[in-house]
């Protein structure tokens, strides 16, 4: 009898199920469903010349790209950041602590608000860089900056709970039979974390590729040189064009879907490179 009450903990599971396909075929199902239906009405040469046009060429091109270069970013200060909270205490670590989820509090927009004033000729960035040549606005440099500032807790917070959980002995004992720091690091703590490390790396890039709010303002629109897919997606439901709209948006789903996979893929290799270190 035990056996069996063990295997539902939640009461009411088939309820609590039947709710939860329901929310999610409401919410994520049917939406997408409606979008592919869109794009498989309108024949492959009309998608093809959507999604191959120079002007969607130049924004993929500036949203990847931005997307790589922001992860790069994220993946070297993002591990730094939750190696300084996981092994250091410090006065303010957790104020340090919760503001690494401020940019999944703060509403997109409001950051790009503030990103663009503080880079503006008169902000307090822009005012002194701006006179040195280096402008931020309006440029693919402050894309960057949207897509790093909104994206660096999925690295963050992918590495931390792991860096958590080394066990100091393996390191202690390192030490003591000679190995440097960097031998420490390399060797015991570096495979430990590269799982989660490359998981939220993934996730930074994927979230980067959507990014739209915090882009849009400090971007600005310039086809070629600033406008990002997601921009372009906007810009053809104002026109109406809602073929073009979903085509767009076809491309950033297969290219979301597929960083899904992978992430899927380095957790199930992180579970497994767990079990067998064990």
């Amino acid at each position: 009898m035990a056996s069996k009450r063990s295997k539902h903990l939640l009461p009411g599971f088939g309820l609590t199920l039947g709710v939860s396909m329901l929310y999610i075929t409401i919410i994520i199902v049917l939406p997408l469903l409606a979008m592919l239906l869109k794009v498989g009405g309108m024949g492959w040469e009309e998608f093809w010349r959507i999604v191959a046009s120079n002007r969607s060429l130049a924004a993929y091109r500036i949203t990847f790209s931005s997307a790589f270069i922001a992860t790069i970013f994220n993946g070297v200060f993002g591990l730094l950041l939750a190696w300084v909270l996981t092994r250091y205490s410090f006065p303010g670590k957790r104020i340090l602590d919760a503001l690494v989820d401020l940019p999944f509090a703060l509403p997109t927009a409001v950051a790009g608000l503030v990103l663009v004033t503080l880079f503006a000729p008169t902000g307090w960035y822009g005012q002194f860089i701006e006179p040195n040549g280096f402008k931020v606005n309006y440029t693919q440099a402050g894309i960057i900056i949207a897509m790093t500032f909104t994206s660096i807790p999925f690295v963050v917070r992918t590495v931390q709970p792991v860096l958590e959980e080394i066990q100091v002995d393996l390191e202690e004992a390192a030490k003591t039979l000679g190995a440097t720091p960097w031998q420490v690091f390399s060797r015991i703590i570096w495979p430990t974390i590269l799982p989660a490390f490359m998981a939220g790396c993934v996730l930074s890039f994927a979230r980067s590729l959507g990014e739209f709010g915090a882009v849009v303002f400090i971007a600005g629109n310039l086809p070629g040189k600033t406008e990002i897919v997601s921009l372009l997606i906007f810009i053809r439901i104002d026109e109406y064009n809602y073929e073009g709209a979903a085509a767009l948006a076809f491309v950033l789903l297969v290219a979301a879907f597929s960083l899904l996979l992978l992430t899927n893929a380095l957790q199930s290799w992180q579970v497994r490179y767990a079990d067998r270190s064990r």
